[in-house]
């Protein structure tokens, strides 16, 4: 019961720092243009998970063969979806980034279909349909503009990639530590970012920089939410099981749509709650569906599908 209730407070603490994650990013990015913000939020991190990894007396060692999937992992999870979740937030709101994000979950249940074999039943298939529908309502009809709709279209890309990044995850071995994984990820994202932001550095308002709003918005996202929450929900899914901790993950939005309301005076709409609540239904069959699944080898199991 102990580990439980400590289990499940590190999870809620965890998707309350990522749904806190797009008002702050809502913030920084009228200063910091999203490509620099995400190697910046790298950097802060990578010194973050360095210092904690260092501290905690982590194995770095990673065998070869894993190698490679350590740098899809990367690209895809740790470059393509965050800047496309940072560039979709600027482009939309707070309320939009965290509750299409929120799909991630039902994107899972496809791409761990498609890699790990595992079965797609119809409640499944149902759910990811009302995942798809409510994404469409909250895109094409909350806030019909260029700007919102290309925001939701990246956001949806942010939730897609992050999916396939979380289930490449399950195909690394279990006794990795997420210290190092997450740091040699975020070091990858950090090396591939650097071409890219290293011209643009120069261009930005060095007064704007020193703002205390943005250097706080900058360590919030690169030791908090980037170091810390990553940890959080690890250790948490390892105190819980990986299907009933996935109810937590829906901390996020509510915590990303109250704040936007709170403090960036975002207004919510009908027809964004109705996409809202055709994402919860979906997840909510994910949810049971998964509840009534036993897999006591998923480790295992999953590396050899891999």
């Amino acid at each position: 019961m102990k580990n439980t209730l400590i289990g499940s407070l590190f999870l809620i603490l965890a998707s309350s720092i990522w749904g806190g994650m797009y008002v702050v990013v809502k913030v920084v990015v009228t200063v910091i243009p999203p490509l620099e913000l995400v190697w910046m939020r790298y950097l802060i991190a990578l010194v973050a998970l360095v210092f904690i990894g260092l501290l905690t007396k982590q194995k770095w060692k990673i065998k070869k063969k894993h190698i490679g999937l350590i740098f899809a992992i990367s690209i895809v999870g740790y470059v393509i979806s965050i800047v496309t979740q940072e560039t979709g937030t600027m482009l939309s709101s707070a309320q939009m980034g965290a509750i299409i994000t929120a799909t991630t979950p039902a994107f899972m249940v496809v791409f761990a279909s498609l890699i790990l074999k595992e079965q797609l039943t119809f409640k499944k298939a149902i759910s990811v349909s009302l995942a798809t529908i409510g994404v469409i309502i909250i895109v094409g009809i909350d806030d019909i503009n260029m700007s919102s709709m290309l925001g939701g279209i990246s956001l949806t890309i942010a939730a897609l990639t992050w999916a396939l990044m979380s289930v490449l995850v399950k195909c690394l071995p279990s006794d990795y530590s997420q210290i190092v994984v997450n740091t040699y990820a975020t070091l990858i994202a950090f090396v591939v970012l650097t071409p890219f932001v290293i011209t643009r550095l120069p261009k930005l308002n060095i007064n704007e920089l020193t703002n205390p709003t943005i250097w706080g918005g900058l360590l919030y996202l690169g030791i908090v939410s980037t170091a810390i929450a990553f940890l959080l929900w690890n250790r948490g899914l390892q105190m819980l099981n990986a299907s009933g901790g996935g109810v937590f993950f829906f901390f996020q939005p509510i915590v990303g749509t109250l704040l936007g309301w709170l403090i960036l005076d975002e207004t919510i709409s009908i027809t964004f709650w109705l996409g809202s609540i055709l994402i919860l239904f979906r997840v909510l069959i994910v949810i049971k569906d998964s509840q009534k699944e036993q897999n006591h080898s998923l480790s295992q199991q999953q590396t050899e599908k891999c």
